[in-house]
């Protein structure tokens, strides 16, 4: 099975957000990480890589607009 671990890098510090994501999936306000035992985990980020060999994921964080 080819599960992957995500990062979030987020004001130039990359961590792990999740293991073991199974679906990605883009909406308007960022990405939402599935896993078979946890709930979905929203974040407002956008994919900067994907690498295959290595089974993860890089994301952006998407910056915040104050109003």
């Amino acid at each position: 099975m080819c599960q992957a671990t995500v990062y979030l890098i987020q004001e130039s510090q990359e961590c792990e957000v999740m293991r073991d994501v199974i679906l990605l999936e883009r909406t308007e306000n960022g990405v939402r990480l599935h896993t078979f035992f946890e709930e979905p985990k929203m974040l407002p980020a956008q994919v900067q890589q994907v690498d295959f060999l290595k089974h993860t994921v890089t994301l952006v964080a998407l910056e915040k607009h104050g109003g």
